[in-house]
Protein backbone atom coordinates (compact mmCIF):
# COMPACT_ATOMS: atom_id res chain seq x y z
CA UNK A 1 0.00 0.00 0.00
CA UNK A 2 1.56 3.93 -1.17
CA UNK A 3 0.61 6.65 1.26
CA UNK A 4 2.00 9.55 0.20
CA UNK A 5 5.43 8.41 -1.59
CA UNK A 6 6.13 6.00 1.30
CA UNK A 7 5.49 2.20 1.42
CA UNK A 8 2.91 1.67 4.38
CA UNK A 9 2.59 -1.78 5.98
CA UNK A 10 -0.13 -3.48 5.00
CA UNK A 11 -3.17 -4.08 7.17
CA UNK A 12 -5.11 -7.44 7.15
CA UNK A 13 -8.54 -7.78 8.92
CA UNK A 14 -10.58 -11.02 9.55
CA UNK A 15 -13.42 -12.02 11.71
CA UNK A 16 -15.40 -14.95 12.70
CA UNK A 17 -19.02 -14.93 12.55
CA UNK A 18 -19.94 -13.08 15.20
CA UNK A 19 -17.64 -9.96 13.79
CA UNK A 20 -18.28 -10.45 10.11
CA UNK A 21 -21.19 -7.68 9.85
CA UNK A 22 -18.73 -4.96 11.59
CA UNK A 23 -15.66 -6.57 9.82
CA UNK A 24 -17.74 -5.60 6.70
CA UNK A 25 -18.19 -2.13 7.59
CA UNK A 26 -14.92 -1.51 9.05
CA UNK A 27 -13.54 -1.95 5.64
CA UNK A 28 -15.23 -0.09 3.65
CA UNK A 29 -14.10 2.66 5.46
CA UNK A 30 -10.19 1.80 5.75
CA UNK A 31 -7.98 -0.06 2.96
CA UNK A 32 -7.21 -3.46 4.30
CA UNK A 33 -6.59 -6.91 3.25
CA UNK A 34 -9.68 -9.14 4.01
CA UNK A 35 -8.89 -12.52 5.41
CA UNK A 36 -12.63 -13.91 5.65
CA UNK A 37 -14.58 -13.34 2.92
CA UNK A 38 -17.44 -15.30 3.37
CA UNK A 39 -19.93 -15.44 6.27
CA UNK A 40 -20.05 -19.13 8.11
CA UNK A 41 -22.01 -19.29 10.99
CA UNK A 42 -20.17 -22.63 12.08
CA UNK A 43 -16.76 -21.29 11.52
CA UNK A 44 -13.94 -21.73 14.68
CA UNK A 45 -12.24 -17.90 15.20
CA UNK A 46 -8.79 -19.57 16.00
CA UNK A 47 -8.34 -20.54 12.04
CA UNK A 48 -8.77 -16.47 10.99
CA UNK A 49 -6.56 -15.74 13.94
CA UNK A 50 -3.75 -17.97 12.39
CA UNK A 51 -4.38 -17.21 8.73
CA UNK A 52 -4.18 -13.64 9.59
CA UNK A 53 -1.20 -13.63 12.19
CA UNK A 54 0.78 -15.90 9.44
CA UNK A 55 0.49 -12.67 6.71
CA UNK A 56 1.37 -10.42 9.47
CA UNK A 57 4.31 -12.22 10.20
CA UNK A 58 4.93 -12.94 6.48
CA UNK A 59 4.87 -9.23 5.29
CA UNK A 60 6.02 -7.54 8.39
CA UNK A 61 2.34 -5.82 8.46
CA UNK A 62 -0.30 -5.59 11.50
CA UNK A 63 -3.49 -7.17 11.92
CA UNK A 64 -7.37 -6.58 12.77
CA UNK A 65 -9.34 -9.80 14.07
CA UNK A 66 -12.80 -9.24 15.18
CA UNK A 67 -15.00 -11.63 17.04
CA UNK A 68 -17.60 -11.20 19.86
CA UNK A 69 -15.54 -10.51 22.84
CA UNK A 70 -11.93 -10.03 21.17
CA UNK A 71 -10.78 -12.57 23.92
CA UNK A 72 -10.87 -15.58 21.83
CA UNK A 73 -8.70 -14.27 19.09
CA UNK A 74 -6.51 -12.41 21.43
CA UNK A 75 -5.55 -15.78 22.94
CA UNK A 76 -5.04 -17.27 19.83
CA UNK A 77 -3.02 -14.92 18.31
CA UNK A 78 -0.94 -14.75 20.60
CA UNK A 79 0.08 -18.25 20.43
CA UNK A 80 2.13 -16.91 17.38
CA UNK A 81 6.06 -16.04 18.07
CA UNK A 82 6.19 -11.85 16.68
CA UNK A 83 2.34 -11.13 17.81
CA UNK A 84 1.68 -9.05 20.46
CA UNK A 85 -2.74 -8.71 19.98
CA UNK A 86 -4.97 -7.06 22.47
CA UNK A 87 -8.01 -6.39 23.55
CA UNK A 88 -9.12 -2.84 22.77
CA UNK A 89 -12.69 -1.09 23.21
CA UNK A 90 -12.10 2.62 23.35
CA UNK A 91 -10.22 4.96 22.39
CA UNK A 92 -7.78 4.92 25.36
CA UNK A 93 -7.22 0.72 25.37
CA UNK A 94 -6.67 1.43 21.54
CA UNK A 95 -3.96 4.30 22.59
CA UNK A 96 -2.14 2.66 25.37
CA UNK A 97 -1.71 -0.80 23.75
CA UNK A 98 0.17 0.14 20.54
CA UNK A 99 2.34 3.12 22.58
CA UNK A 100 3.51 1.24 25.59
CA UNK A 101 2.55 -2.60 24.37
CA UNK A 102 3.52 -2.11 20.63
CA UNK A 103 0.46 -4.74 19.97
CA UNK A 104 0.63 -5.37 16.04
CA UNK A 105 -2.31 -7.21 16.18
CA UNK A 106 -5.65 -5.15 17.12
CA UNK A 107 -8.46 -7.47 18.42
CA UNK A 108 -12.05 -6.13 18.45
CA UNK A 109 -14.96 -7.23 20.51
CA UNK A 110 -17.95 -7.01 18.21
CA UNK A 111 -20.51 -8.09 20.68
CA UNK A 112 -19.24 -4.78 23.24
CA UNK A 113 -19.30 -1.47 21.04
CA UNK A 114 -20.40 -0.46 17.62
CA UNK A 115 -19.38 0.08 14.74
CA UNK A 116 -18.78 4.31 15.61
CA UNK A 117 -16.77 3.14 18.55
CA UNK A 118 -14.81 0.91 16.57
CA UNK A 119 -13.78 3.27 14.27
CA UNK A 120 -12.56 5.32 16.41
CA UNK A 121 -10.61 2.19 18.20
CA UNK A 122 -9.10 1.50 14.84
CA UNK A 123 -8.17 4.85 14.03
CA UNK A 124 -6.49 5.36 17.27
CA UNK A 125 -4.66 2.35 16.61
CA UNK A 126 -3.07 3.29 13.41
CA UNK A 127 -2.19 7.03 14.15
CA UNK A 128 -1.01 5.68 17.74
CA UNK A 129 3.37 5.55 17.69
CA UNK A 130 4.97 2.89 19.57
CA UNK A 131 6.49 4.57 22.48
CA UNK A 132 10.32 4.88 22.20
CA UNK A 133 10.60 4.92 26.17
CA UNK A 134 13.06 3.11 27.51
CA UNK A 135 10.47 1.52 29.80
CA UNK A 136 7.98 0.39 27.40
CA UNK A 137 11.09 -1.05 25.54
CA UNK A 138 12.77 -2.94 27.96
CA UNK A 139 8.91 -4.53 28.82
CA UNK A 140 8.68 -5.21 25.30
CA UNK A 141 11.68 -7.05 25.04
CA UNK A 142 10.64 -9.38 28.40
CA UNK A 143 8.16 -10.48 26.05
CA UNK A 144 9.68 -11.65 23.25
CA UNK A 145 11.72 -13.73 25.61
CA UNK A 146 14.74 -11.34 25.55
CA UNK A 147 14.99 -10.96 29.69
CA UNK A 148 12.90 -12.97 31.78
CA UNK A 149 9.45 -13.33 30.08
CA UNK A 150 8.47 -16.65 28.12
CA UNK A 151 10.54 -19.91 27.11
Amino acid sequence: MLVEGKLRKMIYIASDHAGFKLKEKLKKKIAMEDLSLDYVKEDDYPDYAKRLCKMVLKTKGSGILICGTGIGMSIAANKFKGIRAGVCWNKTSARFAKSHNAINVLCIPARLINEKEAMIVVNTWLKTKVSDAKRHKRRINKIKGVGGCGK
